[in-house]
């Protein structure tokens, strides 16, 4: 059975992933960092999510089998009337040590004037595979609108000034059944599965 391994230690990340597999019908079995010798220090670099993404993976698949696979992650939300930003800092785009408050104060306050028209933005993740003979990124798309204020006390990050098209709630309004349909990270892990089951896995 072949194993991915995936970048990050979060059980929900880990269970969604094994979860989807399952469904699919595929014999992968997913594993954390931890089982590895945990996840190595990896600088962020470069100006993509593709790129940090694959940095990520690299980084763990440095310590691991070589007939693993490797799953590594990045996301984040990109305003067309910031030119994109935050896009790959949107973490911390506020500052290094900054909170989620305090990023979305300063995108509320970069947005001060600008009308709902001009107000269209979209979480973007991008998962990216890498193992022997793999190297693969897989990107999902969620369109939306930026808020003027929050709305909702869920989620996390900008999900409380975020409104998809496709609902008339936030997503930190939202339950975490309708986001897993609709979400950016759950549309790239579809590509991802719809690749798998098409290539090889073992």
């Amino acid at each position: 059975m072949k194993t991915i391994y995936l970048a990050s230690g979060n059980a929900h990340k880990l269970d969604e992933l094994q979860t989807a597999l399952e469904e699919a019908g595929l014999p992968i079995r997913v594993e954390g960092p931890g089982r590895i010798g945990g996840m190595p220090e990896v600088e962020e670099t470069e100006s993509t999510f593709e790129g940090n993404s694959l940095l990520k993976a690299e980084g763990l698949r440095s310590c691991g089998p070589s007939d693993g696979w490797f799953l590594a992650d990045d996301s984040g939300i990109e305003i067309d009337s910031l030119d994109g930003r935050p896009g790959v800092i949107s973490a911390r785009y506020a500052g290094l040590d900054c909170d989620d408050e305090a990023n979305n104060d300063k995108v509320l306050e970069e947005m001060k004037g600008v009308e709902v028209d001009g107000r269209s933005c979209r979480f973007r993740c991008v998962l990216a595979l890498v193992g022997e003979g793999v190297k693969k990124t897989f990107s999902g798309a969620c369109e939306g609108t930026l808020l003027f204020e929050r709305r909702g006390n869920g989620g996390f990050g900008y999900d409380p000034l975020f409104l998809p098209d496709e609902s008339e709630s936030t997503f930190a309004e939202i339950s975490l059944e309708e986001k897993a349909k609709i979400s950016h990270r759950a549309r790239a892990l579809a590509k991802l599965v719809d690749w798998l089951e098409k290539g090889p896995t073992n």
